[in-house]
């Protein structure tokens, strides 16, 4: 039997026009050459780091947070409602038409090398949430939808996420064994080159392990992995030739920018925290207490709703609209925005997160996913706690 709501035709969803906004995270790609030839002031160059590093902060700010969930009967009819997919549809053609109009202004020689940094960056910080979109691509079951992830990969040429996010992150989120798990104690700056190199590691045996059992060898048209970077190499070895090598330097910058900015968030969304076990050894299924979660509505809709991330580990299959806020999970205090600029900055992220982490596992120090090097400095700094 239908609902009241869905007889009378109105949408289940308070947000639902508010999704398109996500796509001025693409737009600000085009904006720098556009602002500036207006303005004259250069600064626009770096519009990219200004409105995810200051302006959206604010506005979590000043907006607050949202804290509503779709209703029970309301699931099915959102999660086939395709504007929803059209609104992560069309960050693929505007992140594509940034990339082309930045590849033709470092091409040129009327920008400084400073303003060229600044376009790079922002094209960097709208590569890393291309990552974001294609996250959402990549968990669908679509044929199509799953070959638009590896698409908006391309650009940060992190095609292997494609593999490791969903078959390697999801299956040992939250525990030792997963490189993308922050562990307390452990900076920003040790735990980057820990989790690139060891995603990157296991993507490859995943892929090449799923290929085996196929029958079916590395060098392969099947292989998830050499398909992406395929695309990677394809776009970047087009836009050099259309606009000449000297842009290499700056679409490879790009792309670092865009994979940290990835990496950055995932030492945001599960610093500390660590799954229980079964009385068997084995790790518990996870649960809405094993990611951090924020409900701050701005960045939600930037990131389609990227920080519901207890409701995303717990129910993977779910589409970004369908996403719940839940009680148990524990809450950060910011969005995803502001705590990238706290995790930057490594005594402040500890005294911002380390109490929290605690008190999430009831003073119990031993509960959390500790860095190793600094275990028996955690215990003797936060055991009489417990």
């Amino acid at each position: 039997m239908q609902s009241a709501d869905s007889r009378a035709g109105s949408s289940p969803d308070s947000k639902r026009h508010l999704w398109f906004l996500g796509l001025i995270a693409p737009a600000s790609a085009l904006l720098p050459s556009q602002l500036v030839y207006q303005t004259g002031l250069a600064i626009f160059w770096w519009i990219g780091p200004f409105i995810v590093l200051v302006a959206i902060p604010v506005l979590d700010w000043l907006v607050g947070e949202d804290g509503s969930n779709p209703r029970d009967e309301d699931y099915e009819r959102l999660s086939a409602d395709r504007y929803y997919r059209w609104c992560t549809y069309l960050f693929l053609p505007i992140q594509m038409i940034g990339l082309l109009i930045a590849c033709w202004m470092w091409a040129g020689s009327e920008l400084s090398v400073l303003d060229k940094f600044g376009l790079a960056t922002t094209l960097g910080l709208v590569s890393g949430i291309g990552i974001n979109a294609a996250h959402e691509l990549g968990h669908r079951v679509e044929h199509v939808e799953r070959w638009l992830a590896k698409l908006a990969l391309a650009q940060s040429a992190y095609g292997h996420f494609f593999v490791e996010h969903n078959r390697g992150h999801h299956v040992r989120v939250a525990t030792p064994e997963d490189p993308a798990s922050a562990r307390l104690g452990e900076s920003l700056y040790a735990f980057l080159p820990r989790s690139v190199s060891g995603g990157f590691r296991s993507a490859i045996s995943i892929e090449r392990q799923r290929l085996a059992r196929r029958g079916v060898r590395w060098w392969s048209p099947q292989n998830h992995i050499l398909q992406a970077w395929s695309m990677t190499i394809v776009l970047f070895g087009g836009l050099v030739l259309a606009f000449g090598v000297a842009i290499l330097p700056w679409l490879l910058l790009q792309a670092v920018i865009g994979a940290a900015l990835l990496e950055t968030v995932n030492y945001v969304e599960h610093y500390g925290l660590l799954r229980e076990r079964k009385p068997d050894g084995r790790w518990a299924r996870c649960s809405p207490r094993d990611s951090w979660n924020s409900d701050r509505l701005v960045t939600n809709i930037f990131l389609f709703h990227l920080q519901r991330h207890s409701d995303h580990h717990a129910n993977p299959g779910r589409r970004y609209q369908t996403l719940r806020t839940s009680e148990v999970a524990p809450q950060l205090p910011a969005g995803y925005a502001s705590m990238i600029v706290f995790a930057a900055f490594p005594p402040l992220w500890r005294r911002t997160m380390d109490h929290r982490v605690l008190a999430h596992y009831r003073g119990d120090i031993t509960r959390a996913n500790l860095q190793p090097a600094k275990r028996e400095q955690l215990l003797a700094q936060y055991g009489s706690a417990a």
